[in-house]
């Protein structure tokens, strides 16, 4: 029974890394097909749009991870830079948001689009452990 516990331990802790592996997957198959559906510009929105949300998810675990080591007092990170992390993921998005609807308003759509590769990934995600499950492997 033991061994049992740790072998789904384990598969449930490898979900962040399979999540950071399929989101780079899924925003190359994403902005390809939407550049070949609706246009070069839109595949380019798309692709931004899947790098901030990549470049998001990323920094929020980070966040996470550094809010969780001073709430604990393991580690003294600058409450003021986790803020700071905090706010400029927001920036970041805001200013690619604007410059790319300065440059074409059809590149936004796919940017939008794009934002939403952290919910992809969960929901491949989703799926996989529903397959484990069922197989009977975890």
């Amino acid at each position: 029974m033991e061994e049992q516990a740790t072998t789904q331990e384990r598969f449930y802790d490898g979900a962040e890394r399979r999540l950071l592996f399929t989101m780079p997957v899924i925003a190359a198959l994403a902005s390809l097909a939407l550049g070949f559906a609706y246009g070069w510009r839109v595949g380019l929105g798309a692709a931004l749009g899947c790098a901030v949300a990549y470049a998001n998810f990323y920094w929020l675990k980070r966040i996470v991870a550094g809010l969780a080591d001073r709430a604990t007092q393991q580690g003294q990170p600058s409450g003021t830079g986790i803020v700071f992390k905090f706010f400029i993921r927001y920036a970041l998005l805001g200013v690619a948001a604007y410059a790319i609807f300065t440059v074409s308003l059809v590149s936004l759509y796919g940017f939008l689009g794009g934002l939403f590769l952290p919910v992809a990934a969960i929901l491949v995600e989703a799926g996989y452990e529903a397959y484990a499950a069922l197989r009977g492997g975890n």
